[in-house]
């Protein structure tokens, strides 16, 4: 029996010398396969590589906006996000992550990315049959309204002027206007960031929802505060 045992030991170290030799240790076989980056679709390993850093691990928010908001889902569709993470924002910390524009991703990378956001955080009642402002609109708002509106909706938690209060920080602070776009503006002012205890558009004031117009106006006067603070800059350059 002890003989036998040994036969197969030493068969099995045959085996595997012949599969090895030649190979220096750690190093794969020459018939390994190994794929190239440009290969990978897993969405874990792209999440994790490309959009963790800013939005957070498993999509909770970080930098930027959470993009596992089940809320932020209804209302921008697979098109929207697509397209910013192909494109970036210019002028904001947003990259575009795609090969045209200077990224490192294929086309079926960000596809993977945007069909795994939704496979996995997006829920068809997020929105309990309330109807959301829109992502987007042409329609500019009032920044004079604006001010009204902040009033009503915002300044209890970010002070009277935005510069901050007991519940929030500065909502006018010049490093974070000049960081994000009008567009960033108004999807956190829509979806709030719940990771962080801001509301979104039904819960800043209670039973009082924002209206469309309330959205693009308090928009338009946080673009205002940006606009003045540019001007203060030298030569007026941002």
């Amino acid at each position: 029996m002890k003989c036998r045992i040994v036969l197969i030991a030493v068969a099995l170290l045959a085996t595997m010398a012949c599969g090895t030799r030649g190979t220096a240790p750690g190093r794969p076989q020459a018939d390994a396969q190994v794929i190239p980056p440009t290969k990978i679709v897993d969405f874990n390993l792209l999440y994790a590589g490309n959009c963790a850093g800013c939005h957070g691990a498993n999509g909770k928010g970080g930098a930027a906006i959470g993009l596992a908001d089940p809320v932020y889902l209804a209302i921008a569709d697979d098109a929207t996000i697509r397209r910013v993470a192909s494109r970036g924002v210019p002028g904001t910390a947003m990259p575009g992550f795609a090969q045209r524009s200077g990224g490192m991703l294929t086309d079926d990378q960000i596809n993977a990315i945007v069909d795994g956001i939704r496979s996995r955080w997006a829920k068809p009642d997020a929105l309990g049959g309330a109807d959301a402002p829109p992502y987007a609109t042409q329609a500019p708002g009032d920044s004079t309204r604006g001010a009204a509106t902040f009033a009503i909706y915002c300044s209890s938690c970010h002070g009277v002027d935005g510069h901050g209060g007991k519940r929030a920080s500065s909502i006018v602070d010049s490093s974070y206007l000049a960081l994000v776009s009008d567009q960033s503006l108004r999807t956190t002012v829509i979806v709030g960031r719940p990771e962080i205890g801001a509301p979104d558009w039904r819960g800043d004031v209670p039973g009082r929802p924002m209206s469309l117009e309330d959205v693009s106006n308090v928009v338009a006067w946080l673009v205002a505060q940006r606009l003045q603070i540019t001007a203060r800059l030298p030569g007026g350059i941002r």
